[in-house]
């Protein structure tokens, strides 16, 4: 190649065949039907699909902060959390989401779900103006103290799933989204669960985009390798 591969730089792939590669991921294709239908080595697919898989993640790292009605929500990944709400974690992916109403969706894997932990993340992503929306759990008590004027309660505990004022129906509908698209790959190594936890949050993000021509624009943007 003559390093001028617009998608792909030092790439031994031609555009072409990148292009193909990206229209196969972009209708979420597994790495081995890709591997299949472009006569390629898997261990060469895989490695295109995780260089895409940091694009998107930087991508969606990107996004400017939260304004207007915001939903959020705490989730686990991998296998069956046991004990109270925010305990008994071990072994399973903690992950911290936010959502604007009738937008995108933002996610960051956290350590824990102490108030401290969420609050520097809601501070660092959500406009002061936000109406907030989460459920009664008691790390999001206090969100006054950080300016946050407006916030809503719905009490799952109480058997409420909704009220006049407030629901989290939307980032719950995300979590099962994500949790029903990874469970097709049988088990995700840690090492790589954030990138294609980034990539279920693109998707979603983008659900009504052409993830074809989207991923294309931001390869060209960003070149792979």
């Amino acid at each position: 190649m003559d390093g001028k591969n617009k998608y792909a730089h030092r790439s031994k792939l031609s555009e072409a065949k990148i292009r193909e590669l990206v229209r196969l991921f972009s209708v979420d294709l597994s790495s081995t039907q890709i591997a299949y239908l472009t006569h390629l080595n898997i261990n060469t697919v895989d490695r295109y699909l995780q260089g895409i898989r940091q694009r998107i993640a930087d991508a969606c790292e990107d996004q400017t902060p939260f304004q207007g009605e915001v939903e959020m929500d705490e989730s686990y990944f991998g296998g069956r959390r046991k004990g109270q709400r925010g305990r008994g974690a071990a072994g399973k992916m903690i992950v911290f989401g936010l959502l604007k109403r009738h937008g995108k969706v933002y996610t960051q894997i956290v350590p824990n779900v102490s108030r401290k932990t969420l609050r520097a993340i809601i501070s660092g992503h959500v406009d002061a103006e936000a109406v907030i929306h989460t459920d009664a759990f008691s790390a999001y008590d206090g969100l006054v103290d950080l300016g946050y004027k407006k916030h809503y309660r719905v009490r799952h505990g109480e058997g409420e799933f909704a009220n006049e004022l407030s629901h989290i129906n939307g980032i719950e509908s995300f979590w099962g989204f994500a949790k029903a698209r990874l469970a097709k790959f049988q088990g995700i190594p840690r090492n790589t669960f954030y990138l294609h936890l980034k990539e279920c949050e693109f998707r979603f993000n983008n659900r009504h985009a052409d993830l074809y021509q989207l991923l294309l624009k931001t390869l060209r943007e960003n070149p792979l390798f």
